[in-house]
């Protein structure tokens, strides 16, 4: 423990990298999250060291993705494991991560996701160091929304929870699953809202985008993530054949995720073919994401039918730049999405459903434009930098107190 100032805070981040393509493979929102919080905390001051675990021998084993920002790689395993082959390499990588923190001594650990978690969980005992914890999804909720998650993860998240100095979560949702699902005190949850760049999300010419990208005169809707089940690409499709539109486009910005994903893509494959959508689904490749914002704004709707979502990054991009939403009623997006005004919550994924909210927004341009409107107004007031200013004063308080100690 220490009074004085944060100077470095060790991120935990293994099983996905910052210096990854969102939008492929295991990576997406998290990668964001992890690079721009990082990023705006260096600015401010506090120096962020993000570990992940080395899956390629071509990347140097520090890369300096901003000034104060090193992503430091760890050797755990073949290069090729799959998410979920990563625990039986989990004590490796975190006896690898307290080797380099011998050499690089940090003032706390904020670790993402359950994996990161238990990680941290070890290293907190270790170094005797606080430790804040972002799950960013949570098995629980996983399993009720229908994934099958393993009773092991459920369980290192329950440990993990009973010795964590702070747990963020994106809102006022995810903060009372926590709660309700967990146990977790109410005084060890912090809020830290995820934010978005307005440099580089916000309005712009519908016409011009659509030029830049080769898209027509019709109406576009728009899916941006990863295609795998969770992410609903399947409720998306089936709106888009029950729509009143038929002239109407899909564009899907994403690659295929984990070992289910070649079937999924197939499946959906052979969905649009049944239905008779050939020419109007639309598949690009995961894009960079500087170049989001062209998609974005070429878009008349984006569609963001999870199944569970802690906060749904895509929907606040979206709408930064001035694009009507229409979301899942779960988790985060609650938060996110106001609806009526800055989008449609749908409370069924019920492809029926999401297609009777696209056509209300298509058949009034005035409601959509209005809706456009106060999106990018209310995504301006969630900054990166807000975050990062919340996050270095939570951390300063974990320092300057005693630790939790394990239930």
């Amino acid at each position: 423990m220490s009074d004085g100032p944060i100077r470095r805070i060790g991120v935990l981040s293994m099983h996905t990298s910052p210096l990854d393509q969102p939008g492929a493979g295991d990576s997406g929102g998290l990668n964001v999250y992890v690079r721009e919080l990082a990023a705006s905390m260096a600015a401010k001051g506090t120096e962020c060291d993000v570990y992940v675990r080395r899956t390629s021998p071509d990347v140097p084993e520090i890369v300096e993705l901003e000034v104060g920002v090193n992503v430091i790689q760890i050797e755990a395993g073949p290069y090729g494991l799959e998410k979920g082959d990563l625990p039986a390499v989990l004590d490796v990588w975190t006896q690898g991560v307290a080797a380099y923190l011998d050499k690089r001594p940090v003032n706390a650990f904020h670790a993402h996701y359950w994996l990161s978690g238990v990680a941290g969980h070890h290293l907190k005992h270790q170094f005797d160091l606080p430790l804040a914890v972002t799950f960013h999804t949570l098995g629980r909720i996983k399993s009720i929304a229908g994934d099958s998650e393993p009773e092991d993860r459920i369980r290192a998240e329950e440990s993990v929870i009973g010795c964590a100095d702070a747990v963020f979560a994106s809102g006022n949702v995810e903060a009372d699953q926590l709660t309700s699902l967990y146990g977790i005190p109410r005084n060890r949850i912090e809020i830290l809202t995820p934010g978005v760049d307005s440099k580089l999300f916000n309005p712009g010419p519908l016409g011009s985008a659509r030029a830049a990208i080769g898209l027509g005169d019709y109406p576009v809707l728009l899916f941006v993530g990863r295609i795998q089940a969770l992410k609903g690409l399947d409720v998306a499709i089936g709106a888009l054949a029950l729509t009143k539109s038929d002239d109407a486009r899909l564009v899907v910005v994403g690659g295929l995720s984990g070992d289910e994903g070649p079937q999924t893509y197939k499946d959906l494959k052979r969905r649009i073919k049944i239905d008779g959508l050939d020419d109007r689904v639309i598949f690009v490749d995961p894009q960079p994401h500087q170049a989001l914002p062209t998609y974005y704004r070429a878009a008349d709707v984006c569609l963001v039918p999870s199944r569970s979502e802690s906060f749904g990054l895509v929907a606040l991009e979206a709408a930064a730049c001035g694009t009507a939403v229409v979301a899942s009623n779960v988790g985060g997006l609650r938060d996110n999405v106001a609806d009526g005004i800055t989008g449609l919550l749908v409370n069924e994924r019920d492809p029926e459903l999401f297609a009777a909210a696209v056509d209300q927004l298509l058949d009034d341009s005035e409601m959509r434009c209005e809706m456009g409107r106060q999106g990018a107004l209310r995504a301006s007031l969630n900054s990166w930098d807000l975050g990062a200013a919340n996050a270095i004063e939570v951390f300063g308080r974990l320092t300057s107190k005693e630790l939790v100690s394990c239930a």
